[in-house]
């Protein structure tokens, strides 16, 4: 391929998924940026780029998880005191309703 192609090539490939796409550099020790190649090579990913992208959205969906969990013991704790649990009456409840 002309070096010309590739670059057009590599713009039109950024734009058409994510829109445009900003640049950014890492510095990374080289175990790190021989993983991420290494990650590219058994074909799970195309570049690198595709694989710390990859990675910032598992990092966003586990903050997002983490958030909810948050708000959900938050709202457990503002919910007022615990009741007493009784592992009998839970059982006696659920064998008295009805089946769906």
């Amino acid at each position: 391929m002309k070096p010309g192609f590739t670059v057009l090539l590599d713009k039109l490939c950024h734009s058409a998924q994510f829109g445009v796409m900003a640049t950014m550099n890492v510095s990374l020790p080289d175990p790190m940026k021989s993983w991420a190649e290494t990650r590219t090579k058994d074909g799970r990913y195309s570049n690198v780029s595709d694989y710390i992208r990859d990675l910032i959205r598992k990092d966003q969906e586990r903050e997002a998880s983490i958030a909810e969990l948050q708000q959900l013991i938050k709202e457990g704790r503002e919910s007022g005191p615990a009741k007493e649990f009784s592992m009998a009456r839970f059982i006696a409840g659920k064998v008295a309703e009805p089946r769906k």
